[in-house]
């Protein structure tokens, strides 16, 4: 069985005790074990921030970006031997193990481009100028300067790939070097792609680690120029960002958690028409893609009271074609849940979901799976509720079961109405809405706005060209208020902020151009 490694301080670490099991989420064969016994976190923390910081400052940005296209570059190249490892590791089908592959190497190629613009600048300009005197002499500049510390990067187990790589790409292009903490269950893909990065002998000594298994104490080697990036279940959100030194120290700290997305059928749609279709495979793809397994799935399908029957047996129909089993067997669609635990709390889910809902598609309980033995994987088919009366409901706005589980709620077409059964979740990551009547978009886009990170607008017009709302484009933000964690994530150059601190510069506009690097200096040169 293999037995997982960590890259710390330069080098590889193995350690001997204290493991934790992975298995095959199709067979449930043993597959690999984990553990970080023996790391000097403190250690860690101070390698990162005195060799890697240090490197890293030693580089312009654009030096910085063509690391990240190299990145990009050696993990595509290993792309078929990855997808394999995500089928038996995650139990992904191969279509969903490229979702995941593919956005890594997309996300970091876009930063490296992104990098590439800005020649050799060495701070990120905020803004245009400031004349601050009566001459424009006397003038005032925002940059950002990166943070002196490390950037903990903690990540949920949907994403083994995907989610390491978009914060890794974010921290080193602004300057920060980088301790990735995968999630255990889906260890095994995310420490062979950093096998491959090591391979390629890409970055400095100290600028990326990776810690395979528990944290230990570092959070509590955290200090004010350190920050912690976590994606994950709320509870555990909790608990890492009141740790008391993280908070002595006011460490900054970026949380993506639970999600109840909605996906919202405007009334001026039309049955059978382009954009209908369009909710209708939208819905049915963020049900079952990574088995339901996304922070960005669509829990909640809210539909005119008048087209629910219709908008049920369309997503029905859909559902119905899924074949869930081993992803490795001819003609499966659907993979199981990643864990033992994952499958449990999902079955847990829908039967508390049906105390104020009805079960229209599937069976609630684990299922068999197509080639794999009886009674054995982590099998549950795509499940469809329908609510009579969300508007007094509470579990299905507060409780996300992360499976492939949906429920449909009708509404009263009203756009006020929807922006408000959205909102009672108390924070989404992405809202999906279906329609072109401005002044109903421009309604409910004021109110659904404020409790969403980001809403994707699917119409006829576009249709063709759409990735469908659960796809992460590093161009726009990924993140929400309140449930949905606070924090923000990617678009673009914003993505990089939460890793810099933001500067004032007052003085000689000549001078400060020069500093920050808008204008070439001559070696010696004063203003």
């Amino acid at each position: 069985m293999k037995r997982l490694r960590s890259y710390v301080e330069g080098r590889w670490h193995e350690a001997d005790q204290g493991f934790v099991t992975l298995y095959d989420p199709s067979t449930e064969e043993a597959i690999a074990e984990v553990s970080s016994v023996g790391i000097d976190f403190a250690a860690v923390a101070r390698h990162a921030r005195e060799r890697g910081r240090r490197a890293l400052a030693e580089w312009s940005i654009s030096r910085r970006a063509e690391c990240l296209t190299a990145m990009s570059s050696a993990l595509h190249e290993h792309r078929e031997e990855l997808i394999d490892l995500s089928l038996k590791n995650s139990g992904a089908t191969r279509k969903d193990a490229k979702f995941d592959l593919d956005g890594a190497t997309f996300t970091l190629a876009h930063y490296g481009r992104l990098g590439a613009g800005l020649d050799n600048a060495l701070c990120f300009i905020d803004g245009d100028p400031i004349q601050l005197g009566r001459s424009a002499r006397f003038s005032g500049q925002h940059v950002w300067v990166p943070l002196q510390g490390v950037a903990v990067l903690i990540n949920a187990f949907n994403f083994p790939a995907w989610g390491f790589a978009e914060k890794t790409a974010c921290a080193l292009l602004a300057g920060m070097p980088v301790i990735v903490k995968p999630a255990t269950s889906t260890a095994m893909i995310t420490e062979r792609c950093v096998e491959i990065l090591v391979e390629a002998d890409i970055l400095p000594e100290g600028v990326f680690s990776f810690v395979c298994g528990s944290t230990g104490d570092l959070l509590s080697q955290l200090g004010p120029q350190d920050v912690m990036s976590f994606t994950g279940s709320a509870d555990t959100a909790l608990k890492l960002k009141g740790g008391e030194n993280l908070l002595a120290n006011n460490t900054r700290t970026n949380i993506e958690a639970d999600s109840l997305n909605a996906a919202v059928l405007a009334p001026s749609v039309d049955r059978g028409s382009e954009t209908w279709g369009l909710f209708l495979r939208d819905v049915a793809r963020e049900i079952t893609q990574k088995s339901g397994q996304k922070c960005t799935a669509v829990r909640r399908i809210f539909v005119p009271t008048e087209n629910v029957e219709a908008v049920q047996s369309g997503l029905i129909e859909i559902l119905q074609e899924t074949v869930t089993g081993d992803p490795r067997a001819e003609g499966v669609t659907m993979g199981p849940l990643c864990t033992k635990s994952q499958l449990e709390d999902t079955v847990r889910g829908v039967e508390e979901l049906t105390a104020e809902a009805t079960v229209v598609h599937g069976t609630g309980a684990r299922v068999e799976g197509k080639g794999a033995d009886a009674g054995t994987g982590y099998f549950f088919a795509p499940t469809l509720l329908l609510s009579k009366d969300p508007s007094t409901a509470r579990r299905l706005h507060q409780r996300e079961v992360f499976g492939p589980v949906s429920t449909l709620m009708p509404y009263d077409g009203d756009a006020e109405t929807a922006a408000d059964l959205v909102g009672r979740s108390g924070g989404t990551l992405v809202t999906s809405v279906y329609g072109n009547e401005i002044s109903w978009l421009q309604t409910f886009i004021h109110g659904a706005g404020a409790t969403t990170g980001r809403i994707y607008i699917g119409s006829e017009k576009v249709a063709g060209m759409l990735p469908g709302s659960g796809v992460v484009m590093p161009q726009v933000q990924h993140g929400g208020p309140g449930r949905a964690g606070g924090g923000s994530e990617l678009g673009g150059e914003r993505g990089l902020q939460f890793y810099l601190q933001r500067v004032a510069l007052a003085g000689d506009r000549a001078l400060i151009e020069k500093v920050s690097g808008q204008r070439k200096a001559k070696a010696g040169e004063t203003s």
